[in-house]
């Protein structure tokens, strides 16, 4: 069975292809496009997933849509007639939009992929599963376990805003679920919202600045218990009623109601790019602390609705990683299992999945490791079409054997240079894995003030997440299982972390910032914590070689690693994308493939600051 999977026309749009169950291609718009987080068909995403795998459209058993466009509509109409006669306004800025396109959602997908050679509309099925059904699937199946719980938590599908399933062979079983208007995502994303950051794409942002917080304090103990005191009540089963008096998304134009918040939290809402205050620092902490409260209820009522030892997770909220680690912590499960893709690209996968093994009643293939190929799904890049970009640009590189390249490489790292590292296939997902990656010496203590304000040109507060070589984690962290998606949070070892002032927490943000922290700075947040990347050398060897040479030199498994773009940028896609990202920014060096440019030989670059024209910020 060939199946192309396909999620569009929200954000995050992206393509992946599935042949007898196996993921062979996976990717998302925005790479090709370079329009980060687009909401746009993903046309060039499938045009990459066909030639990749060879395939013609015409050889496909099924095409599958990630959510039912008419549920949603049903929702959306439910919601305005609840709400009467609010929300006016946004009735009659929706209403046009919906009948006009998502209303005939199937017609407009079957337009687009005529766009496409060789398609036609009676000879492939076009199969529409429930939103929250493709997040499970894309957990459950590529998860190597042959039963698990599920549970999934975003924003909101068609009703659904959480479920909770029981994944056993081929079969998913749904067992419970909440539904809109009440909704963790869209909890999380209020305060994302209200802080200044960006919805749908700022909440990683509320994670990192959640660490500044000071937990001590009276007004973030005080500000979490207004939250679940006015705003949210948080049931024993870790389902939960928010209090629409403070919200406007179900039928307004924005999330919140500002004037009520800042009645409640005493401060408005911060403007974006505004300074920020201990108040919004304090405000995240709380929130943070909410939400990993009620993931960890919801995880342990799924443990007693399925009574099983592991859990598959996916949906949005599931890329919070803080909240991941303290479920880790918590022991509920044995195993745990978190789809990198977790967001609405990998809705795209799990469509597929889920047509590949319930429609069509394909058997499962569990071998006790996961079968997502370490997330490096997306378009690799020969020699040839490395050196057709250098002639383009002028660019100057030096052809290197794999043992030079490693050994410059290193050096070049331990001597405090960021480089540019770009191999192989570029990862599904939001994060960078080690094949577009910006890499730095997690030792250097400026190395973090560095990445953020010369490099990535986005706030200062922003964190850094370590690679480390999969047998040395436990010499630098408290996490004592695989984390290879980067997407569990555990403590930096209390070895090597250094002693802290007296009154730590009320010192200004940016002396918080910059003081030493550990041997291991540049990754060790505020709070002791770091986003970990296992690195193993069967589903990366070149990454886990540089680490393996960098070690040698310096006796230090462990490399900054954060993704190769600038900020509002999507992850580069081709040589040519790393290549302009590389003179654009104060980048040392850029390796791509086995060439390696050093940024003192390349041409002079004209107009270096036009990113910042072409990206808006995110």
């Amino acid at each position: 069975m060939k199946i192309l999977g396909i999620s569009a026309f929200y954000h995050d749009s992206a393509a992946a292809l599935t042949d007898q169950g196996k993921i062979m291609a996976a990717a998302q718009e925005e790479r090709f496009t370079r329009k980060k987080h687009t909401p746009d068909f993903p046309h060039e995403a499938i045009q990459y997933c066909l030639q990749e795998t060879g395939y013609g459209l015409h050889e496909l058993d099924a095409i599958v849509f990630y959510d039912k466009p008419l549920l949603k509509f049903e929702r959306l109409l439910e919601s305005y007639y609840h709400f009467a006669p609010k929300g006016v306004r946004s009735f009659i800025t929706a209403m046009p939009v919906w009948i006009r396109e998502k209303m005939f959602l199937k017609d407009l997908i079957h337009k687009e992929l005529k766009k496409l050679d060789g398609y036609d509309r009676k000879k492939i099925k076009l199969l529409f599963p429930e939103h929250h059904l493709s997040h499970a699937a894309s957990a459950y199946y590529p998860s190597g376990f042959s039963e698990a719980a599920i549970l999934t938590i975003d924003g909101v599908g068609e009703w659904a805003t959480a479920s909770i399933s029981n994944g056993r062979g081929n079969s998913i079983t749904l067992l419970k679920e909440l539904q809109f208007p009440h909704s963790v995502g869209l909890l999380y994303s209020a305060f994302t919202y209200f802080l200044g950051f960006t919805v749908n794409s700022g909440e990683y942002k509320l994670m990192g600045l959640a660490p500044y917080g000071n937990p001590e304090s009276e007004q973030t103990k005080n500000f979490e218990s207004l939250i679940k005191k006015e705003l949210v009540s948080v049931k024993d089963d870790g389902s939960i009623w928010l209090n629409q008096h403070y919200f406007t998304y179900a039928t307004g134009l924005r999330m919140v109601d500002e004037s009520r918040l800042q009645n409640l939290f005493g401060f408005g809402r911060r403007l974006p790019e505004s300074d920020l205050e201990q108040k919004h620092c304090n405000l995240a902490l709380a929130i943070q602390w909410v939400t990993e409260e009620i993931v960890l209820k919801m995880a342990a009522e799924a443990k007693r609705l399925t009574g099983s030892t592991r859990l598959c997770m996916a949906g949005g909220v599931a890329l919070n990683c803080v909240a991941n680690g303290k479920l880790l912590k918590a022991g509920i499960f044995d195993d745990l299992f978190i789809q990198p893709a977790a967001g609405d690209a990998g809705g795209a996968l799990g469509a597929a999945l889920a047509a590949h093994h319930i429609y069509f009643n394909q058997p499962l293939n569990t071998n006790g490791s996961d079968h997502m190929e370490g997330s490096y799904l997306g378009p690799s890049y020969s020699d040839k079409e490395i050196e057709t970009m250098m002639k383009s640009f002028k660019a100057v590189a030096h052809k290197l054997k794999e043992e030079s390249l490693y050994d410059q490489t290193s050096s070049l790292l331990s001597e405090g240079n960021v480089v540019g590292w770009f191999q192989g296939r570029m990862e599904f997902g939001p994060r960078a894995l080690g094949n577009r990656s910006i890499l730095g010496d997690a030792r250097d203590t400026d190395m973090q003030k560095k990445l953020n304000l010369k490099i990535k040109y986005r706030e200062g507060f922003r964190p850094f997440a370590p690679a480390v070589l999969a047998e040395d984690c436990p010499q630098y962290f408290e996490l004592n299982v695989p984390s290879p998606y980067m997407l569990l949070i555990a403590n930096v070892n209390s070895s090597r972390r250094k002693s802290l002032p007296g009154q730590y927490h009320d010192l200004p943000l940016w002396e918080k910032l910059y003081y030493t922290r550990s041997d291991i700075q540049s990754v060790t947040h505020l709070d002791f914590s770091a986003r970990i990347q296992t690195v193993h050398c069967e589903t990366n060897p070149r990454f886990y070689n540089l680490l393996t040479e960098f070690k040698r030199k310096t006796g230090y498994g462990v490399l900054v690693n954060t993704s190769f773009n600038v900020r509002g940028e999507p992850i580069v896609c081709t040589p040519a994308d790393a290549y302009r990202c590389f003179m654009r920014t104060e980048m040392d060096a850029l390796v791509v493939g086995n060439y390696l440019f050093r940024k003192q030989e390349q041409p002079e670059w004209q107009n270096k600051e036009r990113w910042m024209e072409r990206f808006e910020m995110d």
